[in-house]
């Protein structure tokens, strides 16, 4: 289900074929996704040539990050607490979920509608015509924190510090009173505020001190990925 929804996907989405670009993604997703339960799902990460800050995960281990999102990151560490979340979304069957409220509508192009304002853009008449498909592309309030505590989880395992996953969540608050348009979409999908980011912390405040002094914030490999999505041609 989750590849045929993926093959749709990828029809309509501007997915970045940059080879280095993919290549970093999913070493970084994976070091993530393969520690997170045992079911051995075949896990694909890709990159939105879009400017949106946001990230989506589809059914079966298919998880889809915006530029944005890069761009915005300040450290390697955000960016992965964004994929474990994704990655949670799936590991608890959300995505799921929310396919089976469409009701046969277009899951596909309600993740399109999400992941870009596509749907906003009135050249694109079919588009328009299912742009209320995307209220159901909407994890509730009880799923984002399943997955933030999934992300917690996957993360700390895979020697990545935790914090990065609050720090983003705070950087979303802020971008949202400066400049709201930047990252409507990401609130669109991920009801988010304040509580949300001191619940993650409580969590991260569990774990051991001497474990989270070990665990790795950035790396210089993220910049050079950074960089090169930052070359790319504009979306």
């Amino acid at each position: 289900m989750g590849q045929q929804q993926s093959a749709e996907i990828n029809k309509q989405l501007p997915i970045i074929q940059d080879a280095e670009v993919n290549r970093y993604v999913n070493t970084l997703g994976d070091s993530i996704a393969k520690l997170s339960d045992n079911r051995n799902l075949e896990w694909h990460f890709y990159v939105v040539n879009s400017p949106e800050v946001n990230a989506f995960a589809v059914p079966g281990g298919y998880i889809y990050v915006n530029r944005g999102l890069i761009v915005q990151a300040d450290k390697m560490d955000e960016l992965a607490g964004v994929l474990g979340h994704e990655i949670g979304h799936v590991i608890h069957r959300h995505s799921v979920k929310l396919m089976q409220k469409e009701q046969g509508a277009s899951f596909g192009l309600a993740v399109g509608c999400i992941l870009t304002n596509v749907c906003k853009d009135p050249t694109t008449g079919a588009a328009i015509n299912v742009a209320g498909t995307a209220v159901f592309a909407k994890f509730s309030r009880e799923d984002e924190q399943q997955a933030d505590e999934s992300a917690v989880t996957y993360v700390t395992r895979a020697g990545i510090d935790p914090h990065g996953l609050p720090e983003m969540f705070q950087k979303m608050l802020s971008e949202q009173k400066s400049n709201p348009s930047a990252v409507e979409n990401w609130f669109a999908s991920h009801p988010s505020d304040q509580s949300r980011i001191e619940d993650t912390q409580r969590l991260i405040d569990q774990i051991d001190p001497s474990v989270l002094k070990g665990l790795t914030q950035d790396t210089q490999a993220f910049h050079d990925f950074q960089n090169r999505v930052k070359g790319l041609p504009k979306p």
